[in-house]
């Protein structure tokens, strides 16, 4: 184990990029060196690490000279150019784009759930970053699962537009501020207006009626969790919120769990915060989220209509937990445990 690793964050200039730079400097991550790559348009941005102000680069195949660890938020496009040239040069990535997520060599990991495959880096010198939502979903489902077992799970996820991206951010405030002032409203980003508004349509539609975000979900929780006989249905719902990712989630466990027990172990869960005090309003939000480290959970109830059912309210920061911090996160593992 070095004491210092050279760092490179391949799409710097993004929310994600953004946040994973603020993360390493938080952590206090043991950085000699951090390079910043983005595309071309980005060149000569400056950005602040540690009290200084270093110079964005391109991002090309012969970037990572040097380096231990690539952190990569830049697409699935540049992600399959430029990972596998990344990872050639004697660096490991760790990326946060779906192109890698189901390669069976590529390890898929939630440092709260599967840590241990992170050892399997050495496949192709890449580790996977799950899908946002799969990510705080799996945070809790963990503990339950060891505890009483899963069955079945179904979710509806109301997801925050900076899952998309600045632009949808800019979207949502733009058309905010037209709406309220009586001006016309034009959707770009999203297939329809996001202020004020809601849709069940993030992804590509399938042949099976789900959405690619609503199957990413299904295969991702399989994969972490190594548990493959877990029936999941899942709707993703985009909503007019700028952080954080809410879902309501139902499960069916294959012994009983009490709304009670389910609290406790929760509550000693590593990630996880319980808010979860109805009388009191005390409950998960997304305004609550923003800007936090755990998974937030609350709304902890027995399901009237099933058998061994648990209802539970989840919320996390989709940009933090969802994304850069998960990534940083086994970043610091990769280092402790494996480098």
């Amino acid at each position: 184990m070095k004491s210092e690793y050279h760092v490179a964050v391949a799409g710097a200039t993004g929310a994600v990029g953004n946040e994973m730079i603020q993360i390493l400097e938080e952590q206090e991550f043991p950085v000699a060196s951090l390079k910043l790559l983005a595309s071309s348009r980005s060149v000569g941005k400056t950005l602040d690490f540690r009290g200084e102000s270093l110079h964005v680069k391109e991002l090309r195949e012969d970037s990572f000279e040097g380096v231990d660890i690539a952190l990569f938020s830049a697409g699935a496009a540049a992600s399959r150019q430029f990972a596998p040239a990344a990872a050639e040069s004697g660096c490991v990535v760790i990326d946060n784009s779906s192109s890698w997520r189901m390669d069976p060599e590529v390890p898929l990991v939630v440092p709260e759930v599967n840590p241990h495959a992170i050892a399997d880096y050495r496949n192709k010198g890449i580790i996977a970053n799950p899908n946002c939502s799969t990510i705080q979903m799996v945070v809790v489902l963990k503990p339950i699962y060891d505890a009483a077992g899963i069955e079945r799970v179904v979710v509806s996820t109301y997801q925050a537009v900076s899952g998309t991206g600045k632009n949808a951010i800019e979207e949502l405030t733009e058309q905010t501020k037209n709406l309220l002032t009586f001006q016309a409203v034009t959707a770009e980003v999203y297939p329809h207006r996001i202020a004020f508004n809601c849709f069940p349509h993030i992804g590509s539609f399938l042949e099976n009626g789900y959405t690619e975000e609503e199957m990413k979900m299904v295969h991702e929780t399989h994969k972490i969790m190594e548990a493959p006989n877990i029936r999941l249905s899942a709707t993703t719902v985009r909503i007019p919120v700028f952080y954080g990712h809410s879902e309501a989630v139902n499960i069916q466990t294959e012994r009983k769990l009490s709304a009670k027990e389910a609290r406790v172990l929760l509550f000693q869960a590593p990630g996880i915060r319980v808010m979860d005090n109805p009388d009191e309003r005390i409950y998960p939000m997304p305004s609550e989220a923003a800007g936090i480290n755990e998974t937030l959970v609350g709304r902890i109830r027995e399901d009237i209509s099933i058998e061994n059912g648990l209802d539970l309210w989840i919320v996390a920061d989709n940009i933090r937990k969802g994304a850069a911090l998960n990534t940083v996160q086994i970043a610091e593992l990769l280092i402790k445990e494996h480098l």
